[in-house]
């Protein structure tokens, strides 16, 4: 659940704009969210109000409840309610009291007349959260508008629009954008930004030749179409999607064997730049858009259900054991409504699913409307497991091969099994021929019988003559060449029934046609609790906002309720104020390294404000106008000079702008977990660039770190020992995420454990980075592959490697003293490394590195160790 930051922090953001706008706190604007969050649970939102008082008007409590007046306009000492929680007796439960400034709020308010900005409505509706004109008023709720970009007196630095905003920001406090950043720090900020991967030398040399006009527009488009730019990006949403390749939940964290084609329906989506409102629809949705049957889909309609793997990412305890099956059902919807809303919405809807939301106009009637919305899907009392989602993707003509393969496999079966027998009679008769002739009538009556169906007699006789126990299992021990002709026979069956069509599966979010389960709501979250009826509906204070289409509980016409597309539909509307907002604000967020909304997941009351609220809605806009093209996005925001700017070094812009909200510089952003290891793989050259496909597995070493590799359940202790033929050198974003086995190499530098999504990756640096940049494993093997190809391109020339490897490192040329440096580090590494034992010339057993690898190896080391690669300017 969505973890509040206290309320004392946003009251003081509070009284700091009430001192500069109000004289004294107004109910409406101060006191109600003191009371909504500690106070409504017991007076207001239950059927019965705890001592028949009700706090959320004002007049309810100047008029008092049991005890009386609970107020006295003007005098808070006086006041019943002040003086409770005051002492501490409101609210009763121990950590939940009020805070010194929200006292002192509730204090001057009471002081100053206990106003109220508006007269008060009559009665409040019991079956409807009250929403305050205050609460439908903010920001995030309104519709989004294209404002007109202001005009700059520095118009020569803009380059479009998103220029003008940020520029006049900075023209009003007195300063400029920065100067545009060095060809060889730009070139490099791009390669990372849209393929988490660097240029290459010829690639920096190419680009900081050209001096044309467009040369930079040309190389935006060039990078935006190439099929690394899906792979990067696509990382972007699986976070927030929650993407994984096992169930969570539990210890057990099964795997989804599946959920892979998920992850490159996300890239063919973001390469193919598919309209991002029929990339949600198809997401929500997909399943509500097939029209093939289901045993013969199209490939079309294989996408969209390949498309709701979306819904299915969250953790899913319910594929085997659980301590309690409904709580854990109930679990894999809420986490999946948290997983929707902060995704397509930035609201934490999920804070509601126990009582009314403290801090946003959400009520708890709204969390399970909105849950009605894939209660159909799910159906937590129809429960489908994993497995029973599954859907096949066999056609027609998949299972006529299929068939026929069989048919032609049973052919060979019939007859190996009746050489078989001819094997067995024989071998049989041989024995028999050493036993005595007496009993060769008896024992070739008991040899026609099955074992089982032997009398005692017969069962006895063999046990005597246990050589008469001639079987198909046992066949070998009397002629290993029959044996090892029926071995063949099964051989060339099992070979040709591999032949058959694979069967494959989707994991994918269905509806069970004909039926709909009854919604309710359950009360303060327990299902064994369910209220009253509830219909599928999108957030209230969405639709006192803006003219939305309700979301119907059926559709006639469609096999499915149509209810997940309904909402697809309301999100997708360029009338709903969330959506665009949210979406454009992630992009800015990834290019930029800070939200225009810091806060990408909480759009609501305690979250940030836009620092630039006319460029959202700009942007919001423009996005949705292009059709939703997040490549017309990426062209506008780095084709802008802003994105475009040196890192910031103006200290008096530094001061009066510590955390760069104005944009007057570009920020210093260290590497994504997935890009330090891809960038490492590139430069040394190992790279494997085969794309999708399932995951490269993850397993635990000899000391219980999680590396790449492939148990070897032959091997008596795990380890690497099965060889991966170069899949392990394959790109991060398919490499196998499994919530109980973090990869080492990403986890150290921020890989986010999916739980059940990430809404914002927060970038570390701690001492454990350090420690596995210098003593891993995997840190030492990709830095004697880099010296390898240093010494492959450059020869035995050592200026030519150092110089090679800070073009491969940094994208660009070392500096005369670093050369220098680098130069004689080399020389003193070398000697070092020639004086000991193990690098003297043995030729029995000749150094499997000399010392001029070694050293080269260390620099190497040292470089992908260094400040200048892990981050970027």
């Amino acid at each position: 659940m969505h973890r509040m930051p206290s309320i004392a922090v946003a009251l003081i953001l509070l009284a700091s704009s009430l001192c500069a706008a109000e004289p004294a706190p107004k109910f409406e604007t101060h006191v109600r969210l003191i009371l909504k969050t500690h106070c409504f649970h017991c007076h207001g939102e239950e059927d019965e109000v705890a001592g028949g008082l009700d706090v959320r008007l004002a007049r309810f409590m100047k008029t008092g409840g049991d005890s009386g007046a609970a107020i006295v306009a003007g005098n808070p000492e006086d006041s019943l309610l002040f003086q409770r929680v005051r002492d501490g007796e409101m609210p009763p439960d121990e950590g939940k009291q009020l805070s010194e400034e929200e006292l002192n709020v509730l204090r001057e308010w009471i002081a100053h007349g206990a106003e109220t900005v508006r007269p008060e409505p009559e009665s409040i509706d019991p079956n409807a959260m009250l929403i305050t004109e205050e609460e439908r008023s903010h920001w995030a709720y309104q519709p989004v508008n294209r404002p007109s970009p202001p005009t700059v007196q520095h118009s020569e630095m803009v380059a479009n629009p998103i220029d003008s905003f940020l520029m006049s920001r900075l023209e009003s406090e007195g300063f400029t954008f920065s100067p545009r950043a060095a060809s060889e720090d730009l070139i490099r900020r791009l390669y990372l930004d849209l393929h988490g991967l660097p240029p290459t030398p010829e690639q920096v040399a190419a680009f900081v030749a050209d001096s044309s006009p467009e040369a930079w527009a040309k190389q935006v488009n060039e990078l935006l179409e190439s099929p690394r730019y899906g792979e990067r990006w696509a990382r972007h949403w699986l976070d927030t999607a929650g993407y994984a390749d096992s169930e969570g939940y539990n210890d057990v964290d099964s795997e989804r064997p599946h959920a892979w084609r998920y992850r490159d329906y996300v890239i063919r989506s973001f390469n193919a730049d598919k309209p991002f409102d029929q990339f949600i629809r198809e997401q929500l949705a997909g399943d509500e858009m097939v029209t093939s049957p289901r045993n013969n889909l199209s490939e079309k309609d294989v996408e969209l259900l390949v498309a709701t793997g979306f819904l299915r990412m969250a953790p899913d305890g319910t594929g085997g054991a659980t301590p309690d099956a409904k709580v854990a059902r109930n679990d894999t919807i809420a986490d999946t409504i948290a997983i929707v809303s902060s995704s397509l919405m930035g609201m934490t809807v999920a804070c509601a699913q126990c009582h009314d939301h403290r801090y946003d106009p959400i009520s708890h009637e709204d969390y399970y409307q909105f849950r009605a919305i894939f209660e159909p899907a799910f159906d937590w009392q129809k429960w489908r497991n994993p497995a029973q989602r599954r859907i096949s993707l066999y056609t027609d003509a998949d299972r006529a091969e299929a068939a026929k393969v069989e048919a032609e496999a049973k052919v060979l079966d019939a007859a190996r099994s009746k050489k078989q027998a001819e094997f067995i009679d024989a071998t049989f008769e041989k024995q028999l021929a050493k036993l005595p002739s007496e009993i060769h009538a008896a024992a070739r009556a008991a040899h026609k019988v099955a074992a089982k169906d032997r009398t005692a007699e017969q069962k006895a006789l063999f046990k005597k003559n246990p050589s008469l126990n001639v079987t198909a299992g046992s066949l070998y021990l009397y002629d290993r060449k029959a044996a090892d002709e029926l071995a063949k026979m099964a051989a060339a069956a099992k070979k040709l029934r591999a032949t058959k069509p694979k069967q494959e599966f989707v994991r994918a979010l269905t509806e069970v046609n004909g039926r709909v389960p009854v919604s309710h709501l359950f009360h303060r979250g327990d299902h064994e609790q369910p209220k009253q009826e509830l219909l599928p509906a999108g957030l209230t204070v969405v639709s006192q906002t803006a003219e939305l289409p309700e979301i119907p509980a059926n559709v006639e016409q469609m096999p499915t309720t149509g209810r997940r597309l309904a909402l697809a539909d309301r999100l997708t509307n360029p009338q709903h104020p969330l959506t665009s907002r949210a979406l454009v604000n992630r992009v800015w967020l990834h290019h930029f390294g800070r939200g225009l909304v810091t806060t990408p997941a909480d759009f609501g009351m305690l979250g940030q404000k836009p620092e630039h609220p006319e460029l959202l809605d700009w942007l919001a806009a423009e996005f949705m106008d292009s059709g939703w093209s997040l490549k017309h996005l990426h062209r506008l925001i780095l084709t802008s000079n802003a994105w475009q700017q040196q890192l910031r070094d103006n200290s008096e812009l530094a001061t009066a702008d510590p955390d760069n909200q104005w944009y007057g510089g570009a920020r210093l952003l260290r590497l994504d977990a997935e890009v330090v290891r891809d960038s490492m793989l590139a430069m040394c050259g190992k790279l494997n660039d085969r794309a999708f496909g399932p995951p490269v597995p993850v397993m635990a070493d000899r000391v219980g770190r999680f590396v790449i590799g492939k148990e070897n359940l032959n091997a008596g202790r795990p380890g690497p020992e099965l060889d991966l033929k170069g899949e392990e050198f394959r790109r991060s974003i398919y490499i196998q995420v499994r919530r109980s086995r973090p990869l080492s190499v990403l986890e150290s530098f921020d890989q986010p454990v999916m739980s059940p999504n990430c809404d914002l990756r927060r970038p570390s640096t701690t001492s454990t980075q350090s420690l596995m940049m210098m003593n891993s494993d995997l840190l030492l093997e990709y830095s004697r592959y880099l010296a390898e190809r240093l010494e492959g391109e450059a020869g035995s020339d050592m200026a030519a490697q150092v110089q090679l490897a800070w073009q491969l490192v940094y994208t660009r040329m070392p500096e005369p003293s670093e050369q220098q440096s680098a130069l004689q580090f080399l020389k003193d590494q070398q000697a070092h490394f020639a004086a000991m034992p193990a690098y003297q010339p043995n030729e029995k057993k000749p150094p499997k590195y000399t010392a001029a690898q070694e050293a080269s190896a260390l620099m190497c080391q040292m470089l992908l160790s260094s400040n200048e690669f892990l981050y970027v300017d």
